[in-house]
């Protein structure tokens, strides 16, 4: 049997980020957020920080997938795509 060391996270809201050949910036995480939920549509690389800049060496996500990162406020997160698709990040609060 497994056990999910995981906290029960709650969705506080979602934006959405469109990027393609460039990378585009994520709003800056709000206080009080520790965690977020990255969903993409696309094979997409993501970088974190305050001011990111995504490229193909940045990290891998597959197309359609989804990843809860820890996150710190004030940070943004960068993804670049080959071709035109979306981000979408989910604040969650516990």
């Amino acid at each position: 049997m497994a056990i999910n060391l995981r906290p029960a996270l709650r969705p506080k809201s979602t934006a959405k980020t469109t990027s393609s050949s460039t990378s585009a910036q994520s709003a800056a995480i709000a206080d009080n957020i520790s965690y977020v939920r990255v969903a993409v549509d696309a094979i997409s690389y993501l970088e974190f920080g305050v001011n990111p800049t995504a490229t193909t060496s940045s990290l891998y996500m597959a197309a359609g997938s989804s990843e809860i990162f820890k996150v710190a406020p004030g940070e943004k997160i960068a993804v670049i795509t080959a071709s035109t698709g979306n981000m979408w990040i989910s604040l969650l609060t516990e």
